[in-house]
């Protein structure tokens, strides 16, 4: 089944902070609702057509903190262009580093946490009108962040966890802010156990239990998280 796409372009463009984090699970959801996906490749790649896109952009994870700008200046450029993008309103989702970028970009503090917060629990979704999260009340999702954020002004919190009360915020129907990682894919989860190895041994993580929670929880997940995509890309694609 497709969803009607009458106002939204037939690509989705993806912004990469890191090669392996990609969109997973959703990227096979996307070709069955008729999109090509299209990534950008953040340091490398000029942003400003990704972000400057009238069509869903998504701007993904990745091990660097929206305030290095020292040493990743590129991220002078994506944070301006953002703000553009989110002044018009331009239909957005952010994923981990992507949600720290739409915080800071619509002038809320984003900073090193208290604590990592590295692996599967579930979210407490919090009350809000038609809460986009709702099917992800009872799935164990996958939190890999050590930065957390405050709460933009006009944006609706969705979701907290036992570590941080922001997890997930919207603002309108168009931009949603996702902490944790909704897109992870069940058979691909080792090449971040790879890539992430200096992190979770340096947060003394237990690998060998995350591959297995990896195991445990992410078909549940994928199919909780196909239910809030289909839903933000009917709302985005047939606005009021």
């Amino acid at each position: 089944m497709t969803l009607p796409a009458t106002a939204l372009p037939k690509t989705i463009y993806a912004i990469q902070h890191l090669a392996f984090e990609d969109l997973g699970s959703l990227e096979e959801l996307f070709y069955q609702l008729g999109f090509r996906v299209r990534y950008f490749e953040a340091g490398i790649d000029d942003l400003k057509q990704a972000l400057e896109y009238e069509g869903l952009t998504i701007i993904l994870g990745g091990p660097i903190g929206v305030y290095e700008t020292d040493d990743y200046p590129f991220l002078i450029d994506e944070i301006k262009f953002l703000k553009q993008r989110l002044a018009k309103n331009l239909p957005t989702l952010g994923i981990c580093l992507g949600a720290q970028l739409i915080a800071h970009a619509l002038g809320a503090k984003v900073y090193a946490g208290h604590a990592k917060e590295i692996g599967w629990s579930n979210l407490d979704i919090r009350y809000a009108t038609n809460n986009i999260l709702t099917p992800l009340a009872e799935t164990a999702v996958l939190h890999w962040h050590g930065d957390t954020f405050d709460l933009p002004e006009n944006a609706t919190l969705l979701a907290s966890s036992h570590v941080y009360t922001n997890q997930a915020f919207q603002v309108g129907q168009n931009i949603l802010a996702l902490q944790f990682h909704i897109e992870v894919a069940a058979d691909s989860l080792e090449k971040w156990l790879i890539g992430h190895t200096c992190e979770l041994r340096k947060a003394h993580i237990n690998i060998p239990q995350l591959r297995q929670d990896n195991l445990k929880f992410a078909e549940q997940l994928e199919l909780s998280a196909e239910q809030v995509i289909r839903q933000y890309i009917e709302i985005i694609s047939n606005p009021a």
